[in-house]
């Protein structure tokens, strides 16, 4: 998937069903109150909407520059999870980062 710069990619609240890693170019993640995030290449995001049938985006998520994104249904997900096991691993760390930068942007104020 192509985005252009200042594509919005999904809006807070919307609903989810796909998660998106980031093959190139960079995505700004605005979590209100909770902060902003840049994702760049070999970066994930999204991951939340995978987790449950009615899920509702936490933020929104615009191109900060012309990006390639891949995107990811659950089906695809739960496959990689199953079939490549370091992909399992690359997503959790994956996580861990995005978490600890939220959490770092929270003491910092």
């Amino acid at each position: 998937m192509f985005v252009k710069q200042g594509e919005i990619i999904f809006k807070n609240g919307e609903p989810g069903d796909r998660l998106y890693g980031v093959v190139s170019g960079e995505v700004r993640l605005n979590w209100g109150d909770q902060g902003v995030e840049m994702i760049g290449a070999g970066s994930s995001f999204g991951v939340g909407a995978l987790l449950g049938p009615d899920h509702r985006r936490f933020g929104t998520a615009v191109a900060i520059c012309d990006s390639e994104l891949l995107e990811m249904n659950r089906e695809e997900f739960l496959f990689a999870m199953q079939e490549l096991p370091m992909f399992s691993l690359e997503m959790m760390h994956d996580l861990e980062q995005h978490l600890q930068k939220l959490k770092e942007q929270m003491t910092d104020r």
